[in-house]
């Protein structure tokens, strides 16, 4: 089981993006401490700040005061509401907030179910809850709940026993799930800097999403739309909006998500995995089938674009190890579009070869070392458990607005008689 530990100023944008589920009809309210829990399980974000409220002191601080965790099950593991309330509680006891005020959820939204906690990070008299190596800390409970409870560990598996992202398959049906299952953590795994990138990753997984722009009520709209693809590429079933998937995935989100991108593609050159190991294959290679094999094997998937005389015009690289997707172009000239086309003009080969389920064990089979380094020098230092890295358990994209958490004002005391 896997910890995901995010700490913020923003309480309300924690309890709204767990609303958010709970109102898609992808969550719900498994169990709460010292704050009101509907029976009925109306959840309102109102209500639940009102009560969290009388918990907040006049005077702290602590710069961020909410804690949000989340607790992810290996999709293997087999739980009932009970146990997962119970595993909340007994998570929280032991981590030193047994007497804090928070809200245990439950999401089914990613393909598989696990629960976030929201709750205070000072008590009632302001002080601060002990958070001295509380990473490692909550890595040695969500071990000891692993054991009471029978889970798959998080140390010592192998990263071909661990998650993986599937191509839809509309034989299997109930599309909906099977995207939602790719795009939320893919969104957040991957790093690209447009939504051509972005649409090209999503390729591999047999999905496709469409760009909305126009106007409505005369004010300018943009959206995006998602659909689950056919061996051939063709779009299959009723397009679903983004909307329905999250702010994550939707096109904010994403721009948010490209700019970050950008920056980290910049300052950790992540580029330079890519251009080696493309320059190497494209050097020791004669045919198209030659390099994408090399490719392969260096754990970089490679989509060439082709109009309907063959000819190439859009190259784009996904390179796995670093999470990275970049356009040829973005490698330099000598890998545009226009050179591979050179190159295999003639050799219409299919855009992509149909992928099978993405086990981790095929894309670091050969690339060992240097997915040690990116996964040490890329995955998130809020991340415990130690759980593939490559593959974030649950990617925490709950709305950052600028409304920290109100503070109450103290009175101030009444001077008698005259004042100079």
């Amino acid at each position: 089981m896997v910890a995901k530990i995010n700490i913020g100023s923003n309480l309300y944008g924690a309890l709204a993006y767990n609303q958010e589920k709970v109102d898609e009809g992808l969550g719900k309210i498994l169990g709460s401490n010292l704050v009101f829990e509907p029976a009925d399980g109306q959840f309102n974000v109102a209500e639940c700040m009102n009560d969290f409220m009388q918990f907040v002191p006049a005077h702290f601080r602590t710069e961020k005061p909410v804690f949000h965790v989340s607790l992810n099950p290996h999709p293997d593991d087999r739980l009932t509401d009970d146990q997962l309330a119970d595993i909340g509680r007994e998570y929280m006891e032991k981590l030193g907030y047994g007497n804090q005020p928070y809200l245990i959820f439950k999401h089914e939204d990613i393909g598989r179910e696990h629960i976030h906690i929201v709750s205070l990070r000072v008590d009632s008299e302001g002080k601060k809850i002990d958070g001295y190596k509380e990473h490692e800390r909550s890595k040695e409970i969500t071990e000891q709940l692993e054991r009471k409870y029978d889970l798959h560990p998080a140390e010592g598996q192998k990263r071909s026993e661990g998650w993986e992202l599937s191509p839809v398959d509309i034989s299997k049906g109930d599309l909906k799930k099977q995207i939602a299952s790719v795009i939320k953590p893919l969104a957040s795994m991957y790093h690209f800097q447009s939504m051509g990138e972005y649409k090209a990753v999503l390729s591999l997984y047999n999905i496709n999403v469409e760009e909305l722009k126009g106007e409505a009520k005369g004010k300018p709209y943009r959206g995006l739309l998602y659909s689950a693809m056919d061996s051939e590429g063709n779009k299959v079933g009723n397009p679903l909006k983004s909307s329905i998937f999250g702010k994550s995935v939707g096109y904010d989100g994403l721009e948010k998500r490209m700019e970050k991108s950008t920056e980290r593609i910049k300052t950790k050159n992540l580029k330079a995995h890519t251009l080696k190991v493309v320059s190497e294959a494209k050097q020791g290679s004669q045919s198209e089938s030659e390099f994408r094999a090399k490719l392969r094997q260096q754990g970089i998937d490679v989509l060439f674009r082709r109009n309907d005389e063959g000819r190439i015009y859009g190259a784009t690289f996904i390179d796995h190890t670093t999470r990275t997707v970049l356009n040829g172009s973005r490698l330099g000239k000598d890998y545009s579009a226009n050179v591979f086309n050179g190159l295999y003009d003639g050799n219409q080969q299919q855009i992509q070869e149909p992928i099978q389920d993405t086990r981790l064990s095929d894309v670091y089979k050969n690339t060992e070392q240097s997915s040690k380094h990116y996964e040490s020098s890329h995955s998130s230092d809020n991340v415990t458990g130690g759980l593939f890295s490559i593959l974030t358990p649950e990617p925490e994209n709950y709305p950052k607005d600028d409304m920290p958490l109100p503070r109450r004002k103290k009175k101030k005391k009444r001077r008698y008689g005259r004042q100079m």
